[in-house]
């Protein structure tokens, strides 16, 4: 048994195999909210995740199952809200358009900025979206570094607390109360409704929320454009689990690479997209960034990889005040 989320066990008696009847909201007690972005006419969907326990990791049965997806062990996970889509270009423009230039200036007074605020990205080498196009578009080719940044930009706007996912929580949120290698069940010939991969996405990333959302309303988890988490990537982190605890956090440094990306792509094959499955970030995903050292906002070759934010309904002690510690000097790893 993969989840087995507090609150839920009478809905998974009520539906088919894998099924959740509750709404995370029912489950949770909170409620979903749309936050409206200051300064701009944007307004995010946050989708309500309940709190509960469930196995981190795959089966041993799993179908591709990695080597790093185990021991399975039943952790906790507190409650949280996620975002129902991935960040798009049109909030990523948001934000490189306010906060303080790499000069160290406002970008708004052009005046020395305070020491906090929050960086905003350089332009990129070639074309940003890839000739994939902006608006609705999941941003793309983003760093790990330009990822944080975004959830802190985010955060001095609205004033709550916006970060990555831990892989727990990323995790927890796409088996969404299953018991099944994908949120809608374990055969991925079922995939084309859910998301978008190597068989039916054109080659190319796709608006984001035109695939069905999984059990708990969220949607894209299965592919579309991987997703960074939090966690710096760990191959052994699950060894450290300890069971009935909470889910263990593999704390970011100031090293590039590798940082721990989750739900596979439009360029992926369905084993990719299975909630379970763990992928690293690498510098291979900047081999054609001229700068010297590389850049520390953009990845020239990873066309693929995204992300989306979360907000604790009760910020973990471990997590408080976390911010990128990467720079240009930083070491690749």
């Amino acid at each position: 048994m993969r989840v087995i989320p507090a609150l839920a066990m009478a809905a998974l008696a009520l539906g088919g195999p894998g099924a959740v009847s509750l709404s995370a909201q029912e489950a949770s007690g909170i409620e979903p909210y749309v936050e409206e972005i200051p300064g701009t006419d944007l307004t995010l969907e946050m989708v309500a995740i309940p709190g509960g326990s469930f196995l981190l990791g795959s089966p041993e049965a799993e179908a591709e199952r990695g080597a790093d997806e185990g021991p399975p062990t039943e952790v906790t996970v507190a409650p949280f809200w996620m975002a129902k889509h991935e960040v798009t270009w049109d909030f990523y423009d948001a934000f490189r358009n306010t906060g303080k230039a790499d000069s160290g200036k406002d970008l708004e007074t052009d005046e020395p900025a305070d020491v906090d605020a929050v960086t905003r990205p350089t332009k990129r080498y070639g074309d940003e979206s890839f000739g994939f196009g902006k608006g609705k578009q999941p941003v793309v080719g983003i760093s790990y570094h330009a990822a944080m940044e975004f959830a802190r930009w985010l955060s001095s706007a609205t004033g709550k607390t916006y970060r990555l996912p831990t892989e727990a929580e990323w995790e927890y949120a796409c088996q969404a109360g299953t018991t099944t290698a994908y949120s809608f069940g374990d055969d991925p010939a079922d995939l084309d409704d859910h998301g978008w991969y190597a068989d039916n996405s054109d080659f190319q990333p796709q608006p984001v929320g035109e695939k069905e959302p999984n059990p708990w309303g969220v949607h894209d988890l299965h592919g579309n454009v991987m997703e960074f988490c939090l966690d710096h990537y760990d191959a052994e982190a699950y060894a450290a689990a300890e069971a009935g605890h909470p889910a263990p956090v593999v704390l970011p440094t100031d090293r590039r690479y590798p940082h721990a990306v989750r739900g596979g792509s439009w360029d992926d094959d369905p084993p990719a997209l299975r909630c379970a499955a763990r992928y690293q970030s690498s510098p291979s995903w900047s081999k054609r960034d001229p700068q010297q050292p590389k850049g520390i906002w953009w990845h020239t070759d990873a066309p693929y990889v995204g992300f989306r934010v979360v907000r604790a309904v009760e910020e973990d002690e471990r997590l408080k005040g976390l911010r990128s510690q990467i720079t240009r000097d930083s070491p690749a790893n």
